[in-house]
């Protein structure tokens, strides 16, 4: 269709207040059950049950089943991109003294986006690697150039496995809080999980915080030399 029917049918849908907040809960990347997400939509499984079919139909998540478990997660980072740069918009037009996203400061701080790192260290993450020429541009689409594939691979990340898979190796995300970008694609969430392997960080049980050890972060910091990265919007 070329009359905008799609785009309202797909904002119509995003636009229910219990569907927004299932779709908020299942960006911390973990796969949940419907159970879990009637609980964080404040309604009834079977109320729940109705709405999960709409997003499913709407390909907006998409559903595992494990025994006689169905779990339920966000289809892909497509998706969990368009949901990041609505909070990111809502957030903006909604406030006029420009207080941007989360009120609590571990979520402002590091936080899980789909499935990599976000807010103010995912930021001065990726501004880093940009400042120490990690990619390469070609108009909009962003690659790692090859100063970024050693940085990875000194990390212990092969780059040729994320260069491999079906997504996009980088992509950059407009981040809710820090309103600059932070790292997204396969990289990224190949960095976030490198992080939570060397034990720098562990992730949230109850929301998408990621929560760095103090000996952590000083090592994340050390080694993505981000006492030193500038400011500037990027």
């Amino acid at each position: 269709m070329t009359d905008g029917s799609n785009m309202v049918a797909a904002a119509t849908l995003i636009a229910d207040h219990t569907r927004a907040k299932m779709l908020t809960a299942l960006m911390g990347g973990r796969a949940l059950t419907a159970t879990e997400l009637a609980g964080a939509a404040g309604i009834t499984k079977q109320t729940g049950s109705t709405h999960l079919r709409k997003l499913l139909d709407a390909r907006f998540v998409a559903m595992e089943a494990h025994g006689r478990h169905r779990y339920f997660r966000i289809a892909d980072e497509e998706v969990a991109q368009l949901l990041e740069e609505l909070m990111s918009f809502s957030a903006r037009s909604s406030d006029r003294t420009y207080a941007t996203g989360p009120k609590d400061p571990a979520l402002r701080k590091a936080r899980v986006c789909y499935d990599h790192l976000a807010g103010e260290l995912g930021v001065l993450l990726y501004t880093s690697l940009l400042q120490r020429h990690a990619f390469d541009f070609d108009g909009a689409t962003i690659a790692l150039s090859p100063a970024g594939e050693r940085l990875i691979a000194d990390f212990g990340i092969d780059a040729h496995a994320v260069r491999s898979q079906k997504r996009p190796p980088c992509r950059v995300c407009m981040d809710w809080s820090e309103r600059r970008h932070h790292l997204a694609g396969a990289v990224g969430a190949a960095l976030l999980a490198r992080v939570i392997e060397r034990g720098w960080a562990v992730r949230g049980k109850s929301s998408r915080a990621i929560h760095f050890r103090p000996n952590g972060e000083r090592a994340f910091r050390g080694y993505f030399h981000l006492n030193g990265v500038l400011h500037e919007a990027v």
